[in-house]
């Protein structure tokens, strides 16, 4: 098992949740940030930290089968991309997009 980044983090990009992740399983492009499967240790740590609720366990999708795309998504995007392991910026379109979200 291994955690994934879905929908809510597009246009945010919090990174609240990289900070606590052990093992740099994050890495991001533009629009939002991924976990990579083969790096995630399915810890934990980082879904109780993201402000828009963006992190699911995979297995969630079998509950919930809009998630199952984000497991190939991850896999696919998070290796090429740059690894995020602190606490940056969100992106300038965070706050309108967290509050669309209700959150």
């Amino acid at each position: 098992m291994t955690y994934i980044v879905t929908e809510n983090c597009q246009q945010c990009r919090f990174t609240d949740c990289v900070s606590v992740c052990p093992v740099d399983a994050f890495h991001g492009d533009a629009e939002m940030i991924y976990i990579d499967p083969d790096a995630c240790i399915d810890c934990g740590a980082c879904e109780p930290q993201c402000p828009v609720k963006a992190i699911f366990e995979d297995r969630d999708a079998e509950k919930k089968p809009e998630l199952k795309p984000w497991i190939e998504i991850n896999k696919r995007k998070a290796p090429g991309l740059p690894m995020y392991n602190t606490k940056q910026a969100a992106l300038p379109t965070a706050d309108a997009r967290k509050k669309a979200l209700g959150f």
